[in-house]
């Protein structure tokens, strides 16, 4: 399993760093991608709830805010969010007349979904877009990604006192400073590597540690909710996309907002 997990990280991580650097439309139909099959996976996941799911309306609110991305000029963010939610509480009254006991569920699960990750799915392209973009994005998925591994390699040595015992059973407390740290201290050197200020590099390092594995935690909990160990087996050895991305949808959100309000 691990050799698995080694050999699968290979080939992902330079494939998803050259697309960063590609950027553009490369980019753009990249996380397209990744954000219709993690909408597939939560789809998926609210199947094995028992709860249905409509998955039309849920890749259209993870694509909207993309298109209105790629088109500004059209406007098409305010409309497209309209339509989709219009059009999926038809689909949930039409299954309320066909015998659905809680057709109203299932439309909230419909559409939290889509926006949740469509909404927060939109900043990989809008952090990207910014001025020394690519860089800040580098440090937002370097941060987020070390910080999980100090998280995993410090509470695995130390760790004794449970983070959220029913989400997640392997994080502690002290894992969660090893991941501070270690977020911390590798977005300042990243930082200062790639020409910017160190200072911003541990700010944003320490914000995306403290709160991106509330992305993890929240997919954890559909899990457990559902009885799924993974969002999916498209992985090999890392489960589905949705497990890969849970915690960079909030790591780029912050990384957005932080270069906006604080560095520019």
């Amino acid at each position: 399993m691990l050799r698995q997990r080694f050999l699968t990280a290979v080939i992902l991580i330079p494939s998803a760093l050259g697309l960063l650097w590609l950027g553009g439309w490369w980019f753009s139909v990249a996380i397209g991608l990744v954000l219709a099959l993690a909408g597939w996976e939560y789809v998926e996941l609210v199947r094995k709830g028992g709860r249905a799911c409509w998955i039309p309306t849920v890749i259209a609110l993870t694509w909207i805010p993309l298109a209105d991305l790629a088109w500004p000029e059209r406007e098409l963010l305010g409309p497209g969010l309209v339509l989709a939610v219009i059009v999926s509480l038809v689909w949930a009254m039409v299954r309320f007349d066909r015998g659905d006991a809680d057709p109203m569920a299932s439309w909230a699960l419909t559409v939290a979904g889509g926006i949740y990750l469509g909404w927060t799915g939109s900043h990989f392209l809008r952090l990207r877009g910014l001025e020394e973009g690519l860089l800040w994005s580098l440090i937002a998925y370097g941060a987020t990604w070390l910080a999980d591994s100090g998280a995993y390699f410090v509470g695995r040595a130390w760790g004794r006192r449970k983070l959220a015992p029913r989400l997640s059973p392997g994080k502690t407390w002290e894992g969660a400073v090893g991941g501070l740290i270690v977020g911390g201290l590798s977005a300042a050197l990243l930082a200062a590597l790639l020409g910017l200020r160190a200072w911003h590099g541990l700010a944003l390092g320490l914000f995306i540690a403290a709160l991106s594995p509330i992305g993890d935690l929240g997919v954890s909990m559909i899990k457990r909710q559902v009885g799924a160990k993974d969002s999916s087996t498209l992985i090999p050895g890392h489960g589905g996309i949705l497990d890969k991305i849970d915690s960079l949808l909030v790591s780029v959100t912050l990384a957005t907002y932080y270069v906006v309000w604080v560095v520019q």
